[in-house]
């Protein structure tokens, strides 16, 4: 049948099981062949094949940074009162390891699969593609989802920190951020869209550690610390910021890419005497508990990690249920939370 409709073999499977998951135009060459062949489906078969454990598995890229423990908080407080249970896998932000992971999960055959991000290597993307039950990405969005993907727009969360700073009379802005993965490069585009946009320059490019420095970092075994936590280190923001003012000596605002480097900038700005934030502004991503606790408080950008975790399980369990009439793009949107970091002119009503 899957010859006759010109499609693969998991995609009828897939349209059979679900037809939500497929789109309109390969659900009508399906049903074509189905009338075609007058195929009839052999329920005890599928009953056999489609056995399943009570697995969730949840991809994520660390389980000691706040970030995800807090989308894992979500996680657990979903399947608490199911009968699903979570199996994590850490992929230390190496596609190679999520590889591996995956392919061990998918023996499994759990009930669904949550995985953080939308750049799977090619190989992951298959796999997911072809694992036979519910997929949601979470922390990014894509317009194209494996199946469904619930989180946000980390060009536009960028982009909107750097107009608030653009907005509160700052104009040279520099990006700082240590380590460049996806969802970093995607920050770095949204600033420099917003810069473009108000006809601004970059002023210093320090955007990543060197080739040397990143090697020189991977091989600390002594700091007890794995090298991708390195990236968000305070004496790391320190340093960097100390590095942009060199390049830069008129910068007056530094976008961080994480909230650690942010109160690394902080306390460089405390120890060289500049104040914050008539001399520089400061901002960071994530909004992490201690942005509002530092002297001066410190702006930033707040992502919904908890109702991400909470609501890609909400859309798993009504998947399996096949009640789930959601779209398949769901952007929980960013907050800009304005602190007394970046409030030069007053509160940004923008």
């Amino acid at each position: 049948m899957a010859a006759r409709a010109g499609v693969g073999a998991i995609t009828v499977s897939r349209a059979l099981r679900n037809p939500a998951q497929v789109s309109a135009t390969l659900r009508a060459l399906i049903d074509e062949a189905v009338r075609e062949l007058n195929y009839v489906p052999d329920l005890h078969a599928r009953a056999l094949a489609s056995t399943r454990t009570d697995v969730l598995a949840v991809l994520v890229p660390s389980l000691s940074h706040t970030v995800f423990t807090d989308v894992l908080r979500g996680i657990y407080d979903g399947v608490d009162g199911t009968k699903l249970h979570v199996q994590l896998g850490n992929t230390r932000f190496d596609p190679q390891e999520e590889e591996r992971l995956l392919a061990g999960f998918v023996r499994q055959k759990p009930s669904a699969i949550i995985v953080s991000g939308v750049d799977q290597t090619p190989a992951s993307r298959r796999m997911l593609e072809e694992a036979g039950c519910p997929v949601v990405q979470i922390m990014d969005v894509t317009d194209d989802p494996i199946q469904v993907v619930i989180g946000f727009r980390h060009r536009e969360a960028g982009r909107r920190m750097t107009e608030h700073l653009i907005q509160q009379g700052y104009r040279s802005i520099a990006f700082i951020s240590g380590w460049m993965s996806g969802r970093s490069l995607e920050r770095l585009y949204g600033y420099q869209e917003a810069l473009a946009a108000a006809g601004l320059s970059e002023p210093c490019k320090v955007h990543s550690l060197s080739k040397d420095e990143l090697t020189a970092l991977a091989s600390r075994a002594d700091s007890g610390v794995p090298p991708f936590l390195e990236f968000s280190r305070p004496s790391l923001g320190r340093e960097m910021f100390r590095r942009a003012k060199e390049l830069a000596p008129g910068l007056d605002a530094v976008f961080c890419n994480n909230d650690s480097l942010a109160l690394g900038v902080l306390f460089e700005c405390h120890a060289q005497g500049i104040r914050v934030p008539e001399d520089i502004g400061i901002a960071g991503f994530n909004d992490l508990d201690f942005m509002d606790a530092c002297y001066p408080s410190l702006s930033s950008v707040r992502t919904h990690r908890y109702r991400n975790g909470y609501a890609a399980v909400t859309a798993v369990r009504q998947m399996l249920q096949g009640s789930y009439e959601g779209p398949r793009v769901v952007d929980l949107g960013v907050e800009v939370m304005a602190r007394q970091s970046t409030l030069r002119r007053g509160p940004d009503r923008a």
